[in-house]
């Protein structure tokens, strides 16, 4: 009898134990259930204010000149700068409030952990920040360079500019991965010696393939220093007037028709100068 009023007594005390337990931590639950339902409202009044105040900053025209790169113009793959910022916005505040309901439940793991991502998430969005600069910076380069050796009459321009953009991109993207914290030794180290290889090799190709592109254009200067467009001129067995002077031959405007000579044998040969 002894023994069953020792189980019933520790019974009794055990179901105390727990409804008191109960009793301290509902209140705390229903607290936080109270703090995660008052996030959901000022979430959603949040977004849509900054949704507004997004759309009447026209921020449709960043998503243009973004999506006019030469990386996402030609395929399906589109930067939405507002969904960007609106998604940030939107779980930034949503750790925001799990970490206040959970320091009102106790869970300090949680909220601490909650806390250190929080924290990081500024080195994170400077990291993104120097991809994009990155982006921005090359395709601007490429579209010069582009543009520079068109204007120059050189071959291979689509090649050159696409070239200084990845390494632009790459040397950025290495660069937001050491601001974000990753050990980039080994990557940095094997992309260095890959494209010193490939810078070099592609050096003596363009050197020994452009010797003659360039001694061209020295000559093209001299050309146009000693001569001028009008100038009436005798070289070899012609006689005639410039039209005009490029960068690797000369136009001769004769009696017999209209000849281009190329730079070389203009400045290799004796020339006269009538007027």
């Amino acid at each position: 009898m002894e023994t069953i009023n020792n189980w019933t007594n520790i019974t009794f005390d055990s179901l105390s134990a727990m409804g008191k337990e109960i009793a301290l931590v509902f209140p705390k639950i229903i607290g936080a259930i109270v703090i995660m339902l008052l996030g959901w409202l000022v979430i959603k009044i949040v977004l849509f204010l900054l949704g507004r105040i997004l759309r009447l900053a026209k921020v449709n025209l960043l998503n243009d000149r973004i999506n006019g790169m030469g990386l996402t113009s030609k395929g399906d793959f589109k930067i939405d700068v507002a969904k960007i910022v609106l998604g940030f916005v939107k779980w930034l505040l949503i750790l925001v409030f799990l970490i206040v309901a959970a320091d009102i439940l106790n869970w300090h793991i949680i909220s601490v952990e909650i806390g250190n991502l929080l924290h990081y998430l500024p080195r994170f969005f400077s990291a993104l920040a120097l991809l994009m600069i990155g982006f921005y910076i090359g395709n601007f380069v490429k579209n010069t360079v582009k543009r520079l050796f068109d204007s120059l009459e050189f071959g291979g321009s689509h090649l050159v500019s696409n070239l200084l953009f990845y390494v632009i991109v790459i040397f950025m993207s290495v660069t937001a991965l050491n601001q974000a914290g990753v050990d980039t030794t080994i990557i940095t180290n094997n992309i260095t010696m890959i494209m010193g290889s490939f810078l070099l090799a592609f050096a003596l190709g363009v050197g020994l393939g452009s010797r003659e592109i360039i001694a061209d254009i020295l000559r093209s200067f001299y050309t146009r220093k000693t001569y001028a467009v009008g100038d009436t001129i005798v070289i070899g067995d012609d006689e005639g007037t410039i039209e005009s002077i490029d960068n690797n031959s000369l136009t001769l405007v004769t009696e017999r028709g209209k000849f281009v000579i190329p730079i070389k044998d203009v400045v290799s040969q004796k020339v006269e100068i009538r007027s």
